[in-house]
């Protein structure tokens, strides 16, 4: 007897796509997920792997077991090449895909605004991979200050620049600041810490945009207070992997350049480009129906839904994804059954970013507030957000050891990075072509 069921393909493993096709358990359809890893990734504690605060296995979770007894659920390790709309099929890595309806929920990228010669020699922090490459650049050139006497070249190995003051900017800078403050005196006791400068730089006047006047002020507060040399109202024109020009003319020298200055949607092969928007992001309706097709949806970083209360979208945050794909499994069933649709509004729970050890900054509606309670109200939310009951034990636990014992446990160099050879284990691993997965603050596939 032939299968009547509608099939539904869900492109990408993170907080959106996860979410909707847990919504869809046990429904009358059938599920496919489809990602080029086998596990949903925690984005906004990437930072921490990357500067040796957790193992990546902590912030990772295996999909095919967050869905374990889902009977109309399938799992696919693939990457996505191209979709054909016309007819609903997608060219994969494990061969030709049906569907009936389409979720892109591929995530975001880093963007950086075509300047080639920066996006070769910066380093991007969007996936584990990328992470753990920057935790081995990190400690590898702390290693190889040790040996070099050149003070040139001294100074490009001790000088961290993160560029972006963003929410992970931000956090990125002050674990930096934590790891010269109480690590580095312990295990590098033959660097001169004041040779050790961490730079964030900012294009705009001030840190955390989209955040209140007292968040954005305190954050910088703090980071200074943390002794992060922070730049505002500055601009980077160029970096070669050695210097760092702004466009104010100051030059920095630095061999460890993170990026975390903006982001792009990650969009599949074969789609019109007339549905796309700033931000290579895709154009959605209210119901999140990629507006150029009557069965392809997207959610999370990747989708831009335009109305005069969001007319840059929704905030590229697991939340937004998260709610996202809760109403679309059920406005999906309702397009299957014929039944009317509801329209998204996005809940604002907030925002929050932590600078360090007691200093975090939280907006809540209109209450707003920084210090040691914002810190334990981020450390709160964080780990019930993080999948898995190991996982949030796991985490809990290295932050109540860290935060006893001033330490970082993790600061190991499994698989030394050649920065030479950057873009050799970007294409292996992930590109920023094919989809990526993961979201937000948040996610690719």
């Amino acid at each position: 007897m032939e299968n009547k069921r509608q099939r539904i393909v869900i492109v990408g493993g993170g907080f959106g796509g996860i979410e909707l096709a847990k919504k869809l358990r046990n429904k009358e359809v059938d599920v496919t997920i489809l990602d080029k890893h086998n596990y949903h990734t925690f984005q906004p504690l990437l930072y921490q792997v990357a500067t040796g605060g957790l193992e990546a296995d902590s912030i990772a979770f295996p999909i095919r077991k967050i869905f374990k007894g889902q009977k109309n659920l399938k799992f696919r390790v693939t990457e996505v090449k191209k979709v054909i709309p016309e007819e609903n099929k997608l060219l994969t890595t494990i061969g030709a895909i049906h569907y009936d309806h389409l979720v892109i929920a591929t995530g975001s990228t880093s963007n950086f605004f075509g300047q080639d010669e920066i996006q070769q020699n910066a380093m991007p922090m969007k996936s584990i991979p990328e992470a753990l490459n920057l935790r081995s650049l990190i400690l590898q050139n702390l290693e190889q200050s040790l040996i070099t006497s050149e003070p040139t070249t001294k100074a490009e190995l001790l000088n961290f620049v993160v560029v972006g003051g963003g929410p992970t900017g931000v956090e990125t800078a002050g674990a930096l600041a934590e790891l010269k403050r109480h690590v580095l005196k312990n295990d590098y006791s033959e660097i001169n810490i004041d040779q050790v400068n961490i730079y964030l730089i900012e294009g705009s006047p001030e840190l955390l945009g989209p955040m209140s006047v007292q968040a954005q002020q305190k954050s910088q507060q703090f980071l200074e207070e943390m002794g992060v040399l922070v730049y505002t109202n500055a601009r980077v024109k160029s970096y070669n992997g050695k210097t760092i020009e702004l466009l104010d003319g100051r030059n920095i020298s630095s061999a460890t350049v993170i990026w975390s200055a903006g982001v792009k949607g990650v969009i599949l092969d074969g789609l019109n480009p007339e549905c796309t928007v700033r931000g290579n992001r895709l154009k959605v309706d209210r119901i999140n129906k990629v507006e150029c097709y009557q069965n392809i949806y997207a959610v999370g970083d990747v989708a831009a839904m335009i109305t005069d209360e969001t007319p840059n979208g929704h905030p590229g945050v697991a939340p937004a994804a998260i709610q996202q794909g809760t109403l679309l499994a059920k406005n999906l069933l309702n397009i299957i059954e014929g039944k009317p649709t509801e329209n998204f509004k996005y809940f604002d729970k907030g925002s929050m970013a932590t600078v360090g050890r007691n200093r975090a900054v939280v907006d809540i509606g209109k209450i707003r507030f920084q210090g040691i309670f914002a810190w334990f109200t981020w450390m709160f939310v964080h780990l019930m957000t993080l999948v898995g009951f190991r996982n949030k034990l796991i985490v809990f636990v290295n932050w109540v050891w860290s935060y006893f014992s001033y330490d970082r446990g993790t600061r190991l160099i499994i698989r030394p990075f050649i920065k030479g050879e950057k873009w050799k284990a970007i294409n292996s691993l992930q590109t920023e072509e094919s989809p990526q997965v993961g979201k937000t603050e948040s996610p690719k596939v």
